[in-house]
């Protein structure tokens, strides 16, 4: 059978020549050569749908001639969905209705005006949808004191996250931390947005500085990367509903 992940920081080569995808156990996995995939714990690696399957493979097939395991995000979020989220809904979904009780999405900027204006655009529309489609009223606040919201809004946004299974559940928790907000999460999971467009809502204010002072090499790197990220998230959410 296939290694799972080495410890942080070790560097293994790669092992396999081949990438594929084939059914098993009422579910699809990832064969290296001959072998199927495992996780950590030693766990067949069974993912629900073929695309998902598809773009852990994806993964694996991009590798050089040592696997750069940190940045195989699709391939962790996997591991933690069959491992380690299964004994812990109760609280990856707690982790996501905490983010909505401090959500990015309801604090404004005092100044400038025009940062003001530009988040009220941009995040208004997101904030109306969520209370007219999914009943999740939040208040909104200029400022940075805290602002408790609505207990029937941090119970509703529990509920919709248990309603997932453990792949959507894992996603939705990833995407809440990612962006800060699990408004915008759950926009992703459910096709409001795209990858790009809800991490671009998440960094409103470093954009609107970005553009008065301009960006350092260091701080571009990081938003690549993370912008990488909520893609591959925006692929795992649409490979989890694909036929």
């Amino acid at each position: 059978m296939a290694r799972g992940f080495h410890e942080p920081g070790d560097k293994p080569k790669r092992f396999y020549n081949a990438v594929s995808v084939a059914a098993m156990n009422d579910g699809f996995t990832v064969m290296l050569d001959r072998r199927g995939l495992r996780g950590p714990k030693g766990s067949p690696t069974i993912l629900p749908t073929r695309a998902l399957a598809e773009q852990v493979a994806e993964e694996w097939a991009g590798q050089g001639e040592q696997l750069a395991l940190a940045g195989m995000h699709a391939m962790r979020l996997a591991n933690t969905a069959l491992e380690a989220t299964p004994d812990a809904r109760e609280a990856t979904a707690r982790s996501i209705a905490d983010f909505a009780g401090s959500d990015l999405l309801c604090y404004y900027a005092v100044a400038p005006a025009g940062l003001l204006k530009e988040q009220e655009r941009l995040w208004g529309p997101i904030l109306d949808r969520a209370e007219t489609e999914l009943g999740l009223r939040f208040i909104r606040v200029v400022g940075i004191v805290h602002q408790a919201q609505p207990l029937e809004t941090i119970d509703r946004v529990m509920t919709m996250a248990l309603e997932l299974d453990d792949f959507g559940l894992t996603g939705l928790a990833f995407g809440t931390a990612l962006f800060g907000s699990a408004v915008l999460a759950i926009a992703l999971q459910l096709g409001w947005l795209g990858g790009e467009e809800a991490f671009a809502l998440s960094r409103v204010d470093e954009a609107w500085q970005e553009e008065k002072w301009g960006v350092d090499e260091e701080a571009a790197e990081r938003t690549a990367r993370l912008n990488g990220e909520a893609v591959m998230l925006d692929h795992w959410f649409r490979a989890l509903t694909a036929a």
